[in-house]
């Protein structure tokens, strides 16, 4: 997620059997592993003009983990998603691609979809030099992954679609929605969770949180949430969406199945509980928790059982972000939530216009990259 469109997007795509690979890496080391994205407005890209009809572009959704990854953008001597997918793609085509991401990760975030772009041309192997028609996009697919899973598995493609040559994986996002998932408690976090979360030992006060999510939704000069190096030519950015919410917390056991018309009563009661998904967790009673193995910390958990962490989602959607501005917000959130800041405060911070002036950045951990929004062809 990087705020610097240092990377042009070139005017003529280059062929996969020559990519640019150094000039690419080098350009990607500038960027730091940024995590925040910035979009050029609408009719400020240029273009292909004549692109090479032998070419088809492929748009990938892919889901990682990001814990093992030094980032998202290709960069010498670290394990990258684009050297490792385009490790894949280059066994499945035989020859190397160049792949472009909508959006940045840095070390340590990790995308329930992150959306790039590879242009790829189809050569026969057993006549060399004859093109031969695009593969389909469930082809490419299923094969990208069967070669991702032979050497990782905190990876995976999970949709390809063919797009016209002129289709930008990152100047045509609209916007971008992020997750941050906290979990409250005294008890040290799950191993299940672990890298996955921010565990926040302290309780946290869901309302004055929501309060100050309100302070920040908007357009605004964000420079207190822009982190140094941040090399976007404006500060200014509008927040469409910015919300915190209580959730369950979904690494634990038995699980509370969703209610859905076509399940019939014999697989409902197979299950051991009772569906509460219509309710708010807030409304989930201690003796249901119990019931669960999911307890907030009382005398009543049998033993073996894990006492259950609180579990919060920041939900935050924009066009386009600051550098590090998300991990940011989440860290001044988390200050409101332990009661080290009042909603007086966020406002003082907005508009103190320095970074020095926000709290400490919430780690990379918690961070997902959850949707990139196109109007797909």
């Amino acid at each position: 997620m990087t705020e610097n469109p240092k990377q042009p997007l070139d005017n003529t795509p280059q062929s996969p059997q020559r990519p640019l690979k150094i000039a690419k890496i080098e350009e990607d080391q500038k960027d730091n592993k940024e995590e925040e994205e910035e979009v050029q407005e609408p009719g400020t890209v240029d273009e292909p003009m004549s692109p090479n009809p032998r070419l088809q572009r492929y748009f990938v959704a892919i889901e990682y983990i990001g814990t093992r990854f030094s980032g998202s953008q290709q960069q010498l001597k670290c394990r990258t998603v684009v050297g490792v997918l385009e490790e894949a793609f280059c066994k499945f085509i035989g020859q190397p691609v160049s792949i472009f991401c909508s959006s940045r990760t840095d070390a340590g975030v990790h995308a329930l979809s992150n959306v790039c772009h590879v242009d790829v041309e189809r050569i026969s192997k057993r006549k060399p030099g004859e093109v031969l028609p695009p593969h389909e996009p469930n082809v490419v697919r299923r094969a990208v992954n069967h070669f991702l899973q032979q050497h990782a598995s905190d990876i995976m493609v999970i949709d390809v679609r063919s797009v016209p040559a002129n289709f930008h994986a990152r100047y045509k996002a609209q916007e971008r929605t992020y997750f941050y998932r906290f979990l409250s408690g005294s008890d040290s976090s799950s191993i299940f969770e672990k890298d996955r979360a921010w565990h926040v030992p302290e309780e946290l006060d869901l309302h004055a949180m929501q309060k100050a999510c309100k302070v920040l939704v908007g357009r605004h000069d964000f420079s207190s949430f822009r982190a140094s190096g941040c090399q976007a030519t404006s500060p200014i950015r509008t927040i469409d969406e910015l919300h915190v919410s209580e959730v369950p917390a979904s690494t634990y056991f038995p699980y509370m199945p969703i209610k859905q018309d076509n399940i019939n009563k014999e697989e409902c009661d197979a299950y051991s509980i009772k569906s509460t998904s219509d309710l708010p967790i807030s409304s989930t009673s201690d003796s249901d928790n119990c019931s669960l193995g999911l307890s907030n910390g009382g005398s009543n958990v049998g033993f073996g059982i894990r006492k259950r962490h609180r579990c919060y989602v920041v939900k935050v959607r924009a066009r386009s972000f600051l550098y590090h501005q998300v991990r940011l917000i989440v860290g001044v959130l988390k200050s409101v939530g332990t009661g080290d800041l009042t909603i007086s405060d966020v406002e003082r911070i907005l508009n103190a216009k320095t970074v020095t002036a926000a709290s400490p950045m919430a780690p990379a951990c918690g961070l997902y990259l959850g949707h990139v929004k196109y109007d797909l062809p």
